[in-house]
């Protein structure tokens, strides 16, 4: 939402008239109106001075502040995840963000769930790339289910990295959000960055790395087995899944279903949901998500 749009619900929704210059805002109203949005906007200000809110992330703010969560710029401002020198920090953007980012930080491994748009994959991959900025893994592995070629690769055309790059890409997009290429294209060739599909992953035990498993939904119970008994020594698992789209042939087979119904309850694994609250895509987005849950609650 602009900044001009926000301004305007305010005044609608507590009989206020504002002009906002550089944050600052003069108000004109009833007194305990003009005390709390001038206060909201003091913190909207301290926040945004430590680069912890950007323009996707305001209007979730006023919300929260709006909900009665008055320490919601504080607690944003908590987590600031450091990706490279020349890259700004990538701090967390709803409330359900900061809660996730803890999760991956306090835990060996950390299962993020929830609908597209949520930041799961996204900030798993920041905390890769710090951990590795900060010498904490030696390496990076990036997996998914290859579900659309039911991991048959081996039948594809061209080579492995043609084979696999349709189902990766959005792994990609995340690293190179954060990398420079030419790091990026140097860390691939050196193996301090691996991206393969969930198949190639059998056989091995994972030591210090960072492992991300992105759509997670799409595994089955072997699979997830699998996966999780990869992990090795000064290892961290980040795993991430939309459970309302499964695209398994038996939607109750999902790994990541039973993982939640059995492993919730283990010291050193989190379970984070993520809602339509946390979705920081375009504000269509978040209406899309709900109007299709409200559909199917019908």
């Amino acid at each position: 939402m602009a900044l001009e749009l926000l301004v305007a619900q305010i005044e609608q929704e507590h009989d206020l008239q504002m002009v906002l210059r550089n944050l600052t805002a003069t108000i004109t109203g009833p007194a305990a109106a003009t005390e709390r949005i001038g206060s909201f906007f003091e913190k909207l200000r301290a926040a945004r001075g430590k680069n912890a809110l950007n323009a996707q992330s305001v209007a979730y703010a006023y919300d929260a502040f709006n909900r009665g969560e008055e320490n919601v710029f504080e607690k944003l401002a908590a987590i600031r995840v450091d990706v490279s020198p020349r890259k700004p920090a990538i701090f967390p953007k709803t409330l359900g963000q900061q809660i996730y980012l803890n999760a991956l930080i306090e835990n060996p491994i950390a299962f993020g769930l929830g609908p597209a748009g949520t930041g799961k994959t996204y900030l798993a991959m920041a905390m890769a790339v710090s951990a590795l900025l900060k010498n904490e893994v030696s390496r990076i592995i990036l997996t998914r289910p290859a579900i659309e070629a039911g991991e048959s690769l081996g039948f594809l055309p061209g080579d492995f990295q043609q084979k696999v790059a349709p189902y990766l890409r959005p792994l990609y997009d995340a690293l190179y959000d954060m990398m420079p290429a030419e790091t990026i294209e140097s860390h691939i060739e050196r193996g301090i960055i691996e991206v393969a599909p969930l198949a190639y992953m059998r056989g091995r035990t994972l030591n210090h790395a960072f492992v991300i498993l992105d759509e997670a939904q799409n595994t089955t119970p072997q699979q997830m087995l699998m996966f999780l008994t990869r992990m090795g020594f000064d290892s961290k698992c980040a795993l991430t899944g939309d459970l309302t789209q499964i695209d398994l042939p038996n939607r109750n087979s999902s790994g990541l279903l039973e993982a939640r119904a059995i492993l919730g309850n283990i010291p050193g694994m989190a379970f984070v949901e993520l809602t339509e609250r946390d979705v920081v895509r375009h504000p269509l987005v978040q209406k899309v998500i709900e109007a299709y849950q409200a559909r199917r609650a019908v």
